[in-house]
């Protein structure tokens, strides 16, 4: 029995053997909603191998397919499962654009909507091409799970109201509505007229306690009065890699990703990958992305493991905006959570996370050295502060890589790109 049921009597139900890795069920701190799924196969929260992250995005993607006809639009949601719709969009050789809470100076916004559950609940669409989100094919939407289908059906009636269409996929890793919900948002997306299909590679309930939101706070409180262990020294080395990034390449799918840009970035990961084999060290390396900035990390760090001799293995996880309650116990997915301030000049103050990067209690979680890949609007003064993210990492690794791309922003489409058509 898990932390979880053990405390709460919290637990999901879902068929076993349905996604390529565990997905486990931890506390946040939001009185919208405590509860929050944790996908080892989603690479944001645990540290997971990288072929496993493709490969969960592969097979959502192939599913996809199947349900196609006509050109689609694959667009992800900030910021969990922006790289897993970067995937899917990969299988299916569509263009791509997800969500994001930074907020451009100058952009044009396509599409808002709300995440009513959410710590961040307001998302934009910014695509550099506004007809982007036009031509009327298939409008496909990649999330980590579907648990009301509220977030869904909001991007659709926004989407549509500018750009209607007659057919949307949502695509997630696990579906775990209720029949009322699912009529619900089938009933929402057809009074405008469309229809709606839902992908999912697991499916299942998250049974909890009626009571849950006071017992959860209660307990949310009851560990954080408890005095955390001071940060331990920052004692890793820092170094830095300067990769030569293609002028026009975006560093990913924010304001639009199309095929051309794919094979484009093929060439300059594995470049930034050579190099970072030359400076990794250890037998235990994270590759470690920043918060919405999720698929060129996954594809530098699959590329790495590619580069480095058997044995030595890479793992892949990114920082986080949400709060999640860390529970040092074997059991639970959230172990350990490393604080510290933010660092992206266009996303607001506050505080941001990193999870099961500190070893803890097992000394065998522990990474030799974590390599840090981040945009260069994440790049300030704040990243490399007393306390920032940079000086928390070195003081759990032996060595800590940092690789800086270029933010290519609201740059203009490439030549060969043309919007989707029925």
């Amino acid at each position: 029995m898990d932390w979880l049921t053990r405390e709460l009597g919290a637990r999901l139900v879902a068929r076993p053997g349905q996604l390529p890795e565990q997905v486990g069920l931890a506390l946040r701190f939001n009185p919208r909603r405590a509860h929050l799924l944790v996908f080892a196969a989603l690479g944001k929260y645990v540290p997971t191998c990288p072929e496993s992250v493709c490969q969960a995005g592969t097979t959502l993607g192939r599913q996809v397919a199947r349900h196609l006809g006509g050109a689609p639009l694959v667009v992800g949601y900030a910021e969990t499962a922006t790289a897993l719709g970067h995937l899917v969009a990969d299988v299916l050789g569509a263009p791509y654009l997800h969500s994001t809470r930074r907020a451009v100076p100058g952009g044009a916004v396509s599409a808002a909507f709300t995440e009513p559950h959410s710590h961040a609940p307001g998302h934009l669409l910014l695509p550099a091409y506004p007809d982007m989100l036009g031509g009327g094919g298939p409008l496909v939407l990649v999330d980590d799970e579907l648990s009301t289908g509220t977030t869904a059906a909001n991007t659709i009636e926004a989407v549509h109201a500018r750009y209607p269409r007659r057919h949307y996929v949502l695509a997630c890793l696990m579906d775990v509505r209720s029949g009322t919900d699912r009529d619900s948002m089938t009933a929402r997306v057809a009074a405008l007229g469309a229809r709606v299909e839902v992908v999912a590679l697991a499916r299942g309930v998250v049974e909890l306690p009626t009571d849950m939101a006071f017992r959860s706070a209660q307990l949310v409180a009851a560990h954080t009065r408890r005095t955390p262990p001071p940060p331990p020294p920052a004692r890793a080395r820092l170094s830095q890699l300067h990769p030569t990034w293609p002028a026009g390449l975006p560093e990913g799918g924010r304001h639009g990703f199309t095929p051309a840009h794919r094979r484009a970035l093929e060439a300059v990961v594995a470049d930034i990958a050579a190099g970072l084999a030359t400076m990794v060290q250890g037998p235990r390396v994270l590759v470690l992305g920043c918060e919405e900035f999720m698929y060129v990390p996954l594809r530098v760090a699959q590329a790495l493991q590619r580069c480095l001799a058997p044995g030595r293995e890479v793992r892949y996880a990114s920082t986080a905006r949400s709060p999640i309650l860390a529970i040092d116990d074997s059991t639970y997915p959230v172990r350990t959570g490393l604080a510290f301030p933010a660092h992206d000049r266009d996303a607001g103050s506050g505080w941001r996370f990193v999870y099961n990067v500190a070893p803890g209690s097992d000394p065998a979680r522990r990474f030799d050295d974590v390599v840090c890949v981040l945009d260069d609007a994440m790049n300030t003064p704040a990243l490399h502060t007393s306390g920032g993210l940079l000086d928390v990492l070195r003081g759990v690794c032996d060595r800590v890589n940092v690789v800086v791309v270029p933010s290519v922003g609201l740059a203009a489409p490439p030549t060969d790109y043309q919007p989707s058509r029925c």
